[in-house]
């Protein structure tokens, strides 16, 4: 990578300290003019020259950071559209799409690296744009991705399992969400779920941090009146909220999280009630189609045991007939697929498990492994089918006039992995076709 990199016109070669060099190095430095500079930590140093080659652009802008096991994406989006409909220029990283104002980029990333999201940065100065409203993996606080930066507003979500394949305890993965409240936020507000145990714990640790919750007692609090497929109804602080591009508590609790987050910053709380009505969903995200027989599909990215038992529990009380369609990744995190099979057994009447991104694993071990899940009493509700189309196709056949069919695990993702291969693959498209 050296050598291209010299040939490319590099002037200096960043290396940390770590790293041990080829011995040719000195001698390609010399050919080319070049020189070396050892860092501490080679992350942290791609970070800080990003931002000085950009002139530090977020020094400019008002960072509101989310992260969470579930809920981020839906909070993130959510939060933009607030604040832009209040009239702010508004940039949003996540997931699902990167936007700058009107502008949307594929997403590399749920938060990128260091030198696309500087020269992000620098495209929101040049824009005129006022608020970022980003996501903030766990691991890009841990692979020092947002070094240098200082949010405005950073939020937790929740925590559960997740990310075994990364981080080898929970404790370890905990301590790593932390690290944006730690390390990343000075002057600025933190606002905490309080309905999670673990981070009504952190409430005492982060003096002047705000609590949101629809049990705890918080410092906003919300309380859900009605959910059904036609609405949800909740109030924040005694004021009545609609929405109806979401449904479910888990999602009353996003709500309160993107108001807690802009509400300084709109202190009008009837433009909150307008902009949460008018609010049109996330792609992916308890993503709705009607279907021709009159039962109704949901697309949702849920993959971990919280956001399956989220979405089913949330589903269960519309429906008397709930049949899932899910699988899990190949090379993830493969503690969660038993979990995930037991919570879809509690939940629905019918579940079809297949594939999702099995990348170079056997589907069929894939699957045998959430069936273990699953009380062998529940598996005479099970209908294995590894083609993921037919998964689909076959749900819609059993399914009736009222009946939900939930799609878990893709949400916008519009491929299928399989042995290094990306190949498309849209759910909403055969949705369509249906």
């Amino acid at each position: 990578y050296i050598p291209c990199a010299l040939e490319l016109g590099a002037t200096t070669i960043v290396v940390q300290e770590d790293v041990p060099l080829p011995p040719v190095l000195p001698k390609l430095l010399k050919a080319y003019g070049a020189k070396l500079k050892k860092v501490p930590c080679g992350r942290r140093a791609l970070a800080e020259l990003s931002a000085r080659a950009h002139g530090y652009p977020a020094s400019s802008l008002k960072l509101i950071g989310i992260t969470g096991t579930k809920g981020k994406t839906t909070t993130a989006f959510l939060t933009e559209h607030l604040l832009r409909s209040a009239g702010y220029r508004t940039a949003l990283l996540s997931t699902v799409e990167n936007r700058i104002l009107t502008q949307v980029f594929k997403a590399p990333l749920t938060t990128p690296q260091p030198d696309y999201l500087h020269a992000f940065f620098a495209e929101c100065r040049s824009a005129g744009v006022e608020y970022v409203v980003m996501e903030v993996a766990a691991q890009a606080l841990t692979l020092e991705r947002v070094a240098t930066l200082s949010f405005h507003t950073a939020v937790f979500t929740n925590f559960s399992l997740e990310h075994s394949e990364f981080y080898p305890t929970q404790d370890e993965y905990f301590k790593a969400k932390c690290l944006l409240f730690e390390n990343h936020v000075a002057e600025g507000r933190i606002l905490l779920n309080n309905d999670d145990e673990r981070l009504a714990e952190l409430a005492t640790r982060y003096k002047g941090a705000c609590t949101y919750g629809l049990r705890a007692p918080s410092t906003i609090q919300g309380s859900v009146l009605k959910s059904d497929l036609a609405e949800l109804m909740l109030t924040i602080d005694a004021i009545p909220f609609r929405a109806q591009g979401l449904l479910g508590d888990f999602n009353a609790s996003n709500i309160l999280a993107a108001c807690a987050a802009v509400q300084p910053s709109i202190p009008d709380w009837s433009v909150l009630q307008r902009a949460v009505l008018s609010f049109e969903g996330v792609p992916g995200r308890l993503e709705r189609y009607n279907l021709p027989n009159n039962a109704v599909a949901f697309i949702d990215n849920a993959h971990t045991p919280s956001s399956v038992e989220a979405v089913l529990a949330a589903l269960r009380p519309l429906t008397d007939n709930l049949i899932v369609v899910f699988g899990a990744g190949g090379e993830r995190d493969a503690l969660k697929r038993p979990l995930m099979g037991g919570i879809a057994a509690r939940y629905a009447d019918t579940i079809f498990l297949t594939t999702d991104n099995p990348r170079s694993e056997d589907p069929i071990e894939i699957v045998a492994a959430i069936q273990q899940g699953i009380e062998v009493e529940e598996r005479s509700k099970i209908v294995c089918e590894l083609d993921r189309k037919e998964a689909i196709i076959g749900a819609y056949a059993l399914s009736k006039p009222g009946a939900i069919i939930a799609l878990l695990g893709k949400g916008p993702v519009e491929y299928q992995e399989i042995k290094g291969i990306k190949i498309p693959f849209s759910e909403a498209s055969i949705l369509r076709g249906l």
